[in-house]
């Protein structure tokens, strides 16, 4: 029964990585999105996010009778700046994504805290370009810190990454090119300008 199951705070980078996730754990849990991502310094880039996140929450509760909840955090680009200070020439996936991930996972197992919520997880480890076992040691020395049970799923087995792709595509969702702050974009856009100059 619904009221049988765990309450779960998925953390949520993203609508289309959200998507293979949730339907996942939509059986087994009761989940809560929250969706808090101040490392998306652009803040139409944030917005456009958030609501895309929604509404494949309402399209997705409509067609299959989930009750999924949503609670978005606040936004300020200035804390993810703080974390990031002194990192701005890390590589893409070093330390200065590591300190963004405890940021976000931080604020995760603290609402989850806050509302007495059994597990925490985030959807973050459907991606193939985001490390999990990085991810899994935050999140599980987060979770020894504030008492609180980490899922740990690694989403992006058993293809969870291409049925994200297919569910974003499902749902019309839109999905960007970078994973959200200022120095991500620049590396994906040099990646992008370069391979259109060697056609």
């Amino acid at each position: 029964m619904a009221d049988n199951k765990k309450k779960l705070i998925l953390h949520s980078c993203c609508g289309p990585c959200s998507t293979a996730v949730i339907e996942r754990l939509v059986e087994d849990f009761d989940i809560t999105v929250f969706y808090y991502n101040p490392n998306i310094t652009d803040q139409c880039e944030y917005i456009h996010r958030r609501d895309e996140e929604i509404r494949f929450i309402k399209e997705f509760s409509a067609k299959t009778g989930a009750k999924i909840k949503f609670i978005e955090g606040d936004y300020d680009s200035e804390e993810y700046y703080k974390v990031s200070c002194g990192l701005e020439q890390a590589p893409e996936g070093g330390a200065r994504c590591s300190e963004c991930f405890k940021l976000r996972l931080e604020k995760t197992v603290q609402l989850a805290k806050a509302q007495n919520a059994d597990l925490f997880d985030t959807t973050l480890t459907v991606s193939p370009y985001k490390n999990y076992d990085v991810i899994s040691r935050i999140a599980s020395e987060l979770a020894d810190e504030y008492a609180v049970d980490y899922l740990a799923g690694n989403y992006k087995k058993k293809d969870g990454y291409k049925r994200s792709i297919d569910l974003s595509k499902e749902y019309d969702l839109y999905r960007q090119h970078y994973c959200g702050c200022e120095f991500s974009k620049r590396e994906a856009d040099a990646a992008r300008a370069e391979k259109e100059a060697s056609k």
